[in-house]
Parts: C-alpha cells; structure tokens; sequence
C-alpha cells in the first residue's frame, strides 16, 4: 500500500516539528474495506533489532532504517534517517499507540498501519485469530506465513530466515495494496 511508501519517503522531507499523538484503539487496514483491531501489544519472548526495510510500490522503491524493541508490554518502532536522525516513533502500550514525528508528512498513514505489518510478521497466529474478520486465516507453514480472506485469496504473503533458534522475516508482499517490504535485519 502507499502508507510504506509514505513513511519511506519520509527520508526525503525532512522538515517541520515533533508532533505527538496517541490513538487508544488501535485498527488497521488488511486490505479496502476490511479493517481489525491489533491484538494485544505484549510479545514473549522480548527482542531487539535494527532493520534496513525496502519497499517498492508501482515501480518506486525506497529505504529507512528502523529500530524495533518489543517485550511482554509494549511494542516501539523508531524509522532513522541514512544520518541517524530519528524521523518518527511508535509505542504500542495498554494504553494505546502513542506517535511522535519528527517530520511534516501531512499524509502519514496512522500509526496503527504502520504497526499492523510488523505485528502480522511477528506475533503468533493465535494472538490474531481473535481479532481477524469471519472466514479469514492466517497460517504459518515452514517458513513462509499467509493471510487469506474469507474468499480464500491471498492478501499477504510473509517470508522468513532461521537466525540461530529464532524465525525472522525477511519479506512481506501485501497484495491487495500492492506493495513488497523487504527486510534486512543487522548485526548489532
């Protein structure tokens, strides 16, 4: 969808104030028409990673570093600029999704969106099947994960890479907003 493309331009616009705001009920969109409430923040066990993602939508293709800490309570992804400028930051908490940018982006997708694809790569299937609409499955087979809608048609498409004992993912195709996330993870 765009809203990668959004944020991943976001390298490109720097400018403007830190503008915080908190959303207290998470949604995002699976595909036009179908949005879900994010299943809880809390993920066990905790990691931490530094991310290069990649996206390409209609032949574009853009790059931003990202900062990715999740534990038991919260979530919290922060996008760097090439320099190490933070651009933005997502909490995910009880509490809700709190935002900060550093940026003007006047159509940054909600932070909810932005969120929706790391958690749909990384919390397991049984902390979205409660939250996913009548008819729709996500299943993991091996290391590839797929989410279908009540049709059977394959909105998203996740691929991972065993590092040691831990499934990381390494690529996310939505198809129904059409856009491809690549996802270098980096050595500490």
């Amino acid at each position: 969808m765009r809203r990668l493309a959004i944020v991943l331009c976001a390298v490109l616009l720097l400018a403007g104030c830190a503008r915080p705001v908190t959303t207290a009920t998470p949604q995002a969109w699976l595909k036009p028409g179908v949005q879900v409430s994010l299943p809880p923040p809390g993920i066990r066990p905790a990691f931490s990673e530094q991310q290069l993602l990649t996206g390409k939508v209609k032949g574009q293709q853009q790059s931003l570093m990202v900062l990715l800490s999740a534990n038991s309570d919260s979530v919290t992804l922060a996008g760097l600029s090439s320099l190490g400028i933070r651009l933005f930051r997502l909490t995910y908490s009880s509490s809700g999704i709190h935002s900060e940018q550093a940026i003007a982006l006047p159509k940054m997708p909600p932070a909810s969106q932005v969120l929706a694809d790391v958690m749909l790569s990384r919390w397991p299937v049984s902390a979205w099947q409660p939250v996913l609409p009548r008819g729709w499955t996500l299943v993991d087979v091996g290391l590839q994960r797929q989410l279908r809608d009540q049709n059977g048609t394959l909105v998203t498409d996740i691929h991972y890479l065993m590092r040691g004992d831990r499934r990381q993912p390494v690529s996310i195709q939505q198809f129904a907003f059409g856009y491809l996330i690549t996802i270098q993870t980096l050595d500490p």
